[in-house]
């Protein structure tokens, strides 16, 4: 997910504090949320598909692109940005961000960006922060101070960090599984990451349920939470995908 626009400054936070705030008093309120390739999250799509009160796919179709250029496996799911002007956010009001509650994570996180390296033991990845500067905010010339810590709890990053990391495992595997993926694959990813009510319909029509166990829990969640729902749809894309034994096979 992309954490700036071109022509953006990428400074390394490690310890220290920054000045930051955002709010309809700041001069330039609103031009982030303009002529972005926002890249949404499955926990973006249920989450704000939930606050608008939609199913999956009415919102996918209403709201969403699908973008080719940012994991070469697999289809991601980006928003559609309003066509004229400044091609600003369908969610953007004079007042701010209309579903702000339940914004992406991207959103969340901004003016920081997270990226990750290879750390100290083998095939391990360090994650890290820097601080995003484009020209035209004016946030960081408020006196606000945080702390790295301080920002990703008050924005609530922590939560989507957690919710996302699962799927994120599959995004980002180096799996000789994924070059043997075909069509037949790619549609089965964007139906289980982003159209979870689709996928539930799935679960319950196709053989799913005869071939997998599921938990007491798993099967009362499959008409109500979509929470429940969604990690057991990442569990069978590792399955079906990278090979892990994620579900239990009936015999």
């Amino acid at each position: 997910m992309p954490a700036g626009r071109r022509g953006a400054r990428f400074l390394p936070l490690w310890n220290e504090k920054f000045r930051f705030a955002c709010h309809p008093g700041v001069g330039c309120f609103g031009e982030c949320c303009a002529d972005l390739r926002l890249i949404l999250t499955p926990y973006d799509v249920l989450r704000m598909k939930k606050r608008l009160g939609m199913n999956s796919s009415e919102f996918l179709a209403q709201y969403t692109l699908l973008d080719w250029e940012e994991n070469p496996w697999f289809p991601m799911v980006r928003l559609r940005m309003r066509e004229e002007g400044r091609r600003e956010c369908p969610f953007l009001t004079a007042q701010g961000c209309s579903i702000y509650e339940d914004r992406p994570g991207a959103c969340r996180l901004y003016p920081l960006g997270r990226g990750a390296r290879r750390g100290h033991l083998p095939d391990v990845e360090e994650e890290f922060y820097f601080l995003v500067v484009e020209d035209h905010c004016r946030g960081f010339e408020e006196r606000r101070e945080w702390t790295l810590g301080e920002w990703l709890e008050d924005q609530g990053v922590l939560e989507y960090n957690a919710m996302n990391r699962p799927w994120m495992e599959i995004v980002t595997s180096k799996s000789a599984n994924l070059r043997k993926i075909g069509e037949e694959h790619r549609a089965m990813f964007h139906m289980a990451s982003y159209d979870l009510d689709r996928f539930r319909g799935f679960v319950k029509k196709s053989s799913f349920l005869k071939r997998f166990r599921l938990e007491e829990d798993e099967l009362k969640g499959l008409d109500q939470d979509d929470l429940s729902l969604l990690f057991l749809a990442i569990r069978w894309l590792k399955f079906s995908l990278l090979g892990e034994m994620t579900l239990e096979i009936r015999h």
